[in-house]
């Protein structure tokens, strides 16, 4: 059967471990993006395999899943954290907003491309006044252009570092304001040193498009009075300490009674 534009397959060179949906087709060349993982690729015809019902299920992430176990329903009444969240990509941005809905916390979503992020992002800090703002959308270490340690072998690292730098300028503080950032194989050192809680990749492996809301969900809906563990936090990731890592951080939903 041929390969067509919207065909969800697989790779057999990378042992069909991604599920990518077909978004282009030039020539011989297919252009992919990952269903579940922040990735953009392509692949020759011939090392695609479209993914038949029983793979699809295999390579769904149960990350949709996080159990809403946080609040207790008693005669207390709760105040997650507000969270803003910034994509680059809109369908993975749908995503974390109904991710967020699910779980009841309230969610402002924009879609902005990454290299605009940091020229846009103090207004909406201005307007909406979160406690948490995710910065995400795609990225990429290009290994064969050499240092993993210089900024010019990444696709976006240096734009979500300059958003982050102009989150700390409305905000020093990072329990006040706590910054989210990075995506696929981004550079998590840097990152973390402009001023970022929380970002990816510690190893350079590509992240589930969640894994940014599955850090600010937690965090929401976690009482400020509480440290959040962050070994078991980083777990609820896809890949982990491996994809995510940041600070110890305390919650940052408010506790009222009566109800």
């Amino acid at each position: 059967m041929p390969i067509k534009k919207g065909d969800l397959v697989t790779r057999k060179s990378y042992d069909h471990d991604t599920l990518f949906k077909v978004m282009n087709i030039k020539g011989n060349i297919c252009y992919l993006k990952g269903m579940d993982v922040r990735l953009y690729a392509d692949s020759e015809k011939e090392d695609l395999v479209i993914a038949t019902k029983e793979e699809q299920e295999r390579l769904e992430d149960d990350s949709d899943s996080l159990e809403d176990d946080f609040l207790d329903r008693s005669e207390f009444f709760y105040l997650p954290g507000k969270v803003l969240h910034i994509d680059g990509d809109a369908e993975y941005l749908k995503r974390c907003l109904d991710y967020y809905k699910k779980h009841n916390i309230l969610a402002i979503g924009k879609k902005i491309s990454e290299v605009e992020i940091a020229t846009k992002i103090r207004d909406l800090l201005v307007e909406y006044k979160p406690d948490i703002v995710i910065i995400t959308g795609h990225d990429a270490y290009y290994s064969k252009k050499g240092d993993v340690h210089d900024l010019r072998n990444y696709k976006n690292t240096e734009n979500f570092i300059k958003a982050v730098r102009e989150c700390r300028r409305y905000e020093k503080s990072h329990e006040k304001l706590v910054i989210i950032a990075g995506a696929c194989q981004s550079n998590y050192e840097e990152l973390i040193k402009a001023g970022a809680n929380f970002a990816s990749s510690p190893k350079r492996v590509n992240i589930h498009c969640l894994d940014p809301a599955i850090i600010a969900t937690t965090l929401s809906l976690t009482e400020r009075s509480k440290m959040v563990d962050l070994f078991t936090l980083l777990e609820k990731t896809k890949y982990g300490s491996d994809g995510m890592g940041g600070l110890i951080s305390n919650g940052l939903m408010y506790v009222g009674y009566p109800r």
